[in-house]
């Protein structure tokens, strides 16, 4: 999966706890609790980068509120969760879409089929066929 602007490694631990407003120590106790995973250059330099950035200020907002570690994993967690579920959300929801502009395309067809093979009745009556027979759903 190719990385976004945002999860590019661009800031040194000093510039991540100056924009953060954090201690750098507290930006190592959250790395070794897993609540941020910051990348590393080629000398194992910690880089913290613009999405790193603002899950460390929703982590301060949420300490600041009163929330434990333990909470704010849990909600970051089920954060997560959720953009992933919405992604697969949306997903779906443009997977029927294309679904439903193929079986109305297929309705038009099938349509087009009778009336070709039409052989007997008035066009109208064919029409009036056609239109009770399946179009109810449309």
């Amino acid at each position: 999966m190719p990385r976004s602007d945002k999860d590019q490694p661009l800031y040194m631990i000093s510039v991540a706890a100056e924009l953060t407003g954090m201690h750098p120590q507290t930006l190592r106790v959250y790395e070794q609790k897993g609540l941020v995973t910051p990348g590393r250059s080629r000398g194992n330099t910690r880089l913290y980068s613009q999405h790193d950035i603002e899950r460390l200020n929703l982590i301060s907002k949420l300490t600041d509120e009163g929330i434990n570690l333990a909470g704010v994993v849990r909600i970051l967690d089920m954060r997560e969760r959720m953009d992933k579920l919405q992604a697969e959300n949306d997903d779906l929801r443009d997977r029927v879409r294309e679904l439903e502009e193929e079986v109305h395309e297929f309705r038009m067809r099938e349509k087009i089929t009778a009336l070709a093979r039409y052989d007997g009745g008035t066009p109208e009556q064919v029409m009036r066929g056609l239109l009770a027979g399946g179009d109810s759903q449309e």
